[in-house]
């Protein structure tokens, strides 16, 4: 046979006809080879991926979608990318997704607190499903967004929504801090301080009441609670001094319980600054980051359930879910 590679002009794209020639079989064989369920046999389609190969031949998923009205495309929707915890979780999350078959299509919030243009960007590029995963968006922006039909499906990703047109798939925050509030009890803490982050109209995590609450009812002390500015370390130092300097008075707390890891780190640093004056007071995050491990923090923190949200989220793709998913952790143990 003719090497077609010879043949082509190398200033045009190759095409599924080109790679039908090469490999000597039909277009729409071509077709079948590349998609994931059809029926063709293995001979042929390991004549087909030779072939396409050879040639740096790639099918037009545009084309596909526009014929099948899928794009396995997911728009992920996030800002706040001064949390760690972000980082690990788009990586998890785009390399499940690739490896079951979706694309993804990383749109950044920035500092805007109105996630509609962020949808309708998504929705212009035909994905199938947006997942908001940031911290800058609220049940009417979600509301408006849904009554414009913007996006096919709209899932809250790692934090919650009681938009009832949208799925949420999460940690359950609940059942992993009455874990740390139970093991905090149970190393003999009595007087724990909360430190969240910011207090807006965003979707929420459910750490703080779910710890607050729980703690009095246990205990029936009333846990101080302060918001930070950001989910960064220096507004956790900044808001840790303050608590810490308010309560100097009134008796030290002897633990600071964060809502996240990033926050706890923060916290971590402030306390250090107490040294010498006797005080002892431990910190607890949340999200296992990297550096909670670290010899110089040692957190206790609860890891969130990544792979299992993320499989979780993959059945909402495939039409296998159609409900919430809340999913327990695990609580990670380090110095007490």
């Amino acid at each position: 046979m003719t090497d077609i590679t010879n043949q082509l002009d190398t200033a045009r794209a190759i095409t599924a006809d080109d790679v039908a020639e090469a490999a000597g079989v039909s277009r729409w064989t071509v077709a079948r080879a590349f998609k994931k369920d059809a029926s063709i046999s293995r001979k042929s389609r390991e004549r087909v991926m030779a072939a396409a190969e050879r040639l740096g031949y790639a099918p037009d998923l545009l084309a596909a979608s526009l014929a099948s009205d899928r794009s396995h495309l997911v728009a992920l929707i996030t800002n706040d990318f001064n949390n760690p915890h972000k980082l690990v979780l788009l990586e998890r999350l785009t390399r499940i997704l690739w490896s079951h078959g979706w694309g993804s299509l990383l749109v950044n919030m920035s500092e805007s607190e109105d996630a509609s243009a962020a949808l309708l960007a998504a929705s212009q590029r035909r994905v199938d499903a947006a997942v908001m995963i940031g911290t800058r968006f609220d049940d009417r922006v979600l509301d408006t967004a849904l009554g414009a039909r913007r996006v096919k499906k709209l899932v809250v990703f790692a934090r919650y929504s009681s938009n009832p047109n949208t799925l949420t798939i999460a940690c359950d925050d609940v059942l992993a801090m009455r874990e740390i509030a139970d093991h905090l009890l149970a190393r003999g803490y009595r007087r724990p301080a909360f430190i969240a982050g910011p207090d807006t109209q965003s979707a929420k995590l459910h750490r703080l009441d779910s710890f607050t609450d729980y703690w009095r009812s246990k205990t029936g002390y009333v846990v101080p609670a302060r918001h930070t500015s950001g989910y960064d370390f220096q507004s956790a130092i900044n808001t840790a001094e303050a608590l810490l300097t308010d309560s100097a008075q009134k008796g030290l707390p002897d633990v600071m319980v964060c809502e996240n890891d990033i926050l706890a780190i923060g916290v971590s640093d402030a306390v250090r600054n107490l040294r010498g004056t006797g005080a002892e007071i431990a910190v607890t995050g949340f999200d296992d980051i990297p550096l909670a491990a670290a010899p110089s923090y040692a957190l206790t923190t609860y890891r969130q359930p990544i792979t299992a949200m993320c499989e979780s989220l993959l059945e909402v793709l495939n039409g296998q879910r159609s409900s919430s998913a809340f999913l327990p952790g695990r609580l990670i143990v380090r110095n007490g």
